[in-house]
C-alpha cells in the first residue's frame, strides 16, 4: 500500500507541475513540452544540448522533439548550430529570450512557495531521496542517468591542475559546468564532491 501511495503522490505532484508549466507558457504560445525542453537546455552541458539529448531526457518521440524544437526556434527561444567538430551534430542553445523565460518561469512559483515551507534540512533530504529514486528508476528502465558532472564516475576534480576535467572526453570543465546535467553520466561509486 505504501508503494501505491508514494507513486500516487509523485504522480499528483507531476500533474501539478505540468499544469503550472502549461500556464506559464500560455502567454508565449508554449506547451508544457516546450517548457520542459527549455528547462533541460538551461540545465544541460555542452555534451547534451542535442535533439537526441532532448528526446532522451523528456522521453518523447524524435518527431515530437523535432516539431517542438522548430517551434521554439521560430518563436526565438532557441538557436540551432552545427557542431564545429562534427558537422552531423546539431547543437541547441537558449537565446536570451529563452534564458529569460526559464529564469522567470522555472521552477514554477507555486512549487517554489511550497518548498519554501520546508526547512533546509528537509529540502536537502527530499532532494537526496528523490535523486536516489530517480537513479534507481533510470537503472531499472535502462535509460540514461542524466546526472550532474560532479557526481559522475568520469569527473576528475581538479584533473587539470586548477581546473576540473571530464575523464570521458579529457576536456576541461569549469566549476559551473560540473553542476550541469550530462547525458553521458555514469553514477559514481565514490562519494560526491
Amino acid at each position: 500500500m505504501e508503494k501505491t501511495k508514494i507513486a500516487s503522490l509523485i504522480e499528483r505532484i507531476g500533474n501539478l507541475l505540468r499544469s503550472e508549466e502549461r500556464a506559464s507558457g500560455a502567454d508565449s504560445g508554449l506547451q508544457s513540452v516546450h517548457v520542459q525542453i527549455l528547462s533541460y537546455l538551461y540545465q544541460c552541458n555542452r555534451y547534451s544540448n542535442t535533439p537526441a539529448g532532448v528526446t532522451e531526457f523528456i522521453g518523447s518521440t524524435k518527431g515530437t522533439t523535432s516539431q517542438s524544437i522548430n517551434i521554439l526556434e521560430k518563436k526565438g527561444f532557441i538557436k540551432k548550430y552545427i557542431d564545429d567538430e562534427d558537422g552531423r551534430v546539431i547543437r541547441l542553445y537558449l537565446t536570451e529570450k529563452g534564458e529569460d523565460f526559464i529564469k522567470k518561469e522555472f521552477p514554477p512559483t507555486d512549487f517554489c512557495s511550497a518548498l519554501d515551507t520546508f526547512s533546509t534540512k528537509d529540502s536537502d533530504y527530499l532532494s537526496q531521496l528523490l535523486t536516489k529514486l530517480l537513479v534507481q528508476l533510470q537503472l531499472e528502465n535502462k535509460s540514461k542517468l542524466f546526472g550532474v558532472c560532479h557526481t559522475c564516475n568520469h569527473f576528475k576534480k581538479f584533473g587539470l591542475g586548477d581546473t576540473h576535467q571530464c575523464g570521458l572526453t579529457l576536456e576541461p570543465l569549469s566549476e559551473k559546468e560540473s553542476f550541469l546535467i550530462c547525458r553521458e553520466h555514469e553514477q559514481s561509486t565514490k562519494k560526491a564532491v
